[in-house]
């Protein structure tokens, strides 16, 4: 039986002492913002995105004449016209040329001189990177002299390779800064590893290098291939024939100066932008990741 003065003399239950109190998490401005201030002019945007685009799609797909706001009764008769007596079956065959050619060139001429400029130090290094950026501000326009002279002693005008060179010509800068910047972000003792093994400097670049540069060079070549689809200035100028000419300049020749035939116009634009669109759409994940690893050096 507990007796009242063994009861007095337990002790007592010791008692939790509090720990050191979390402060209360600090709200942030946008926290308290309503979800419509941020939806409503993400709204407006797509809407302001997106009507161009229908309207496109209105004009191609429905018949001529028609003022529906409904693309119904669908007819794919501009889409025929222009891609049979337009000739923009041939326009597309040579924007397709042109622009996987720039891809190509664009990326090797751009990885081997990035990987220069990343790798090996030079007297004048410094002044060429400037170089470099600084032709970025010179606009295309300014390059059709001198360029038109050059390409007519290589009798090249109206030959698509002189639209691929000066294609090349005018990506060149951007490319190789940018693959300059990816070569950075690999680490140089990844190559010494290598050298130790037994490879010489192209067999490291070629085992080592190259696969980790896979996102920065589908970046550059998305972009190269997607200026050149685009362009409209050196077609033009250094292209005669019909049967050379490139997209761009297909859709020029739909525009007269009496009258527009809106839907060919609309089914040409339409097919000059799914190859585009396609195309983002396929390396979106590396052209992201690309752009970001090459935008600081690591």
């Amino acid at each position: 039986m507990i007796t009242e003065e063994a009861t007095q003399a337990a002790p007592a239950p010791a008692r939790a002492t509090p720990g050191p109190s979390r402060p209360a998490a600090r709200h942030r401005a946008w926290d308290e913002v309503p979800r419509w201030h941020i939806y409503l002019p993400l709204s407006v945007y797509l809407v302001f995105t997106l009507v161009p685009f229908y309207w496109i799609v209105l004009f191609a797909l429905r018949p001529a004449g028609s003022t529906s706001l409904v693309p119904w009764p669908v007819t794919f008769d501009h889409f025929e016209k222009v891609w049979t007596e337009r000739s923009f079956g041939t326009y597309f065959q040579n924007s397709v040329l042109v622009g996987l050619c720039t891809l190509v060139m664009t990326t090797l001429v751009a990885l081997a001189g990035g990987y220069a400029l990343a790798r090996f130090d030079f007297k004048v290094k410094r002044g060429f990177m400037l170089a470099l950026l600084c032709s970025q501000f010179v606009p295309g326009a300014l390059l059709l002299v001198p360029l038109f002279e050059i390409f007519a002693k290589l009798q090249l005008i109206n030959s698509l390779g002189s639209v691929i060179l000066a294609e090349t010509v005018f990506q060149l800068p951007l490319s190789m800064i940018l693959i300059s910047n990816f070569i950075k972000n690999v680490p140089y003792s990844l190559e010494e590893a290598a050298w130790v093994d037994g490879c010489n400097r192209l067999t490291a670049f070629r085992i080592v290098v190259l696969p980790l540069l896979r996102p920065g060079l589908i970046a550059v070549g998305s972009f190269a291939f997607v200026h050149s689809w685009n362009h409209f200035l050196f077609a033009l100028m250094f292209l005669n024939n019909q049967d050379k000419q490139t997209i761009p300049v297909g859709l020029n020749t739909l525009m007269s100066a009496d009258s527009v035939d809106l839907g060919a116009l609309a089914a040409g634009g339409i097919i000059a932008a799914v190859p585009v669109v396609l195309v983002f759409a396929f390396i979106q994940k590396w052209l992201i990741t690309g752009f970001s690893a090459g935008a600081v050096k690591g």
